[in-house]
């Protein structure tokens, strides 16, 4: 994109095609000398150096090679092909005692036609490039799925984002808390996405119902659009506004989303930082969506990589707000939630590990 801008460029300030032509060939010698060789003299590439590659079929970019190095170079007449040579000779050494490949006798008659159409299967409607070889061989291309190849079922294949989008979807079915203190709606989306186990395994733990929003989807997404305030906003951010909306659908008595500067420590990094966005999105949902200016909104700010900051933070909030919550059952609360997600994470685990030895006998 930037070389065609900068011939254009110098087409505008008079420049000639021969001095154009002559620019181009150097700044591919010098691309491949600087930035992707990486040498920082001639000295690097030798004294006898040997050209290869379709590229230096051509003269100019030939000789501005020469040119930047300073010396003479040596281009053997099959240069376009010698990575098609190297590549024969090397299937040549390592060949087995059986081959797939074609004789001679087959290759005297041998068919290619190509033809290109358009798959009717479904409203993509991908263009396919089609390789007939004969003997019913062929090959297909432009298809965005299988279907076109003319397999329609599915090998049942491990699905890590299934398995675990109804893993998470699990945390959500009803609890059967009697009388329980309040039913607190959990959005579906962003950071509480991964936190589910913790916070459901939490907020039951007081005595509270939990309830999560839909997952997300398109009609989720309008129902909340109109209190997005920034369209250039993640995705999955603007999808909070919609789970909002169709928390207070469920008739919920509060929401709880909490703001959380830092995510879990999973000493993978030097740091643990949520991204901003994710930080604080709660600040913005409770200033733009009208509905929560008279609504229980509870967003406060935590901290779960610290257990015992958060433990304080919890104690404080929780018994603060509900007078019949005692500190003894926040801090049993904070044991069950910790223990939740680390028996979520060991599940996830698990499956992934399931799936690999799958692929591995596969």
């Amino acid at each position: 994109v930037f070389m065609n801008s900068s011939v254009k460029q110098a087409q505008k300030d008079g420049a000639g095609i021969d001095a154009i032509s002559a620019g181009l060939s150097v700044s591919v010698v010098k691309n491949a000398l600087y930035k992707v060789i990486r040498a920082h003299s001639p000295d690097d590439l030798g004294q006898h150096i040997v050209v290869q590659g379709g590229t230096f079929l051509n003269d100019a970019i030939l000789r501005s090679f020469e040119q930047e190095i300073g010396r003479d170079v040596t281009r053997p007449a099959i240069s376009g092909l010698m990575g098609a040579y190297g590549a024969a000779l090397h299937a040549k050494d390592n060949r087995r005692d059986t081959t797939t490949l074609i004789g001679t006798d087959i290759l005297a008659g041998f068919e290619h036609n190509v033809r290109s159409t358009r798959c009717g299967l479904c409203e993509n409607h991908c263009n396919l490039t089609i390789n007939d070889f004969g003997g019913g061989r062929r090959f297909i291309s432009g298809n965005r799925c299988e279907r076109p190849l003319g397999g329609t079922k599915k090998a049942d294949l491990p699905n890590l984002y299934k398995w675990k989008l109804e893993k998470l979807k699990s945390y959500g079915e009803p609890s059967g808390i009697a009388n329980p203190i309040a039913k607190i709606g959990l959005p579906f989306g962003l950071n509480n996405f991964e936190l589910l186990p913790f916070w459901t395994a939490f907020l039951r733990k007081l005595g509270f119902e939990t309830v999560l929003s839909d997952v997300s989807t398109r009609d989720m997404y309008m129902q909340g659009q109109h209190s997005i305030p920034s369209d250039t906003v993640c995705y999955p951010a603007k999808l909070m506004h919609g789970h909002i909306e169709n928390l207070l659908e469920k008739g919920v008595d509060a929401i709880f989303y909490p703001c959380m500067t830092y995510n879990l420590d999973e000493e993978r990094a030097t740091n643990h930082y949520n991204c901003p966005v994710v930080a604080y999105y709660p600040e913005l949902l409770k200033a733009n969506v009208s509905a929560l200016a008279d609504f229980d909104f509870m967003m406060p700010y935590f901290e779960l990589a610290d257990k015992k900051r958060f433990t304080k933070h919890a104690v404080k909030y929780f018994c603060g707000k509900y007078p019949q919550i005692k500190k003894k059952q926040v801090i049993a609360a904070v044991e069950e939630a910790y223990l939740a997600q680390d028996e979520y994470y060991i599940d996830v685990r698990i499956e992934g590990q399931r799936a690999i030895r799958y692929a591995d006998e596969h």
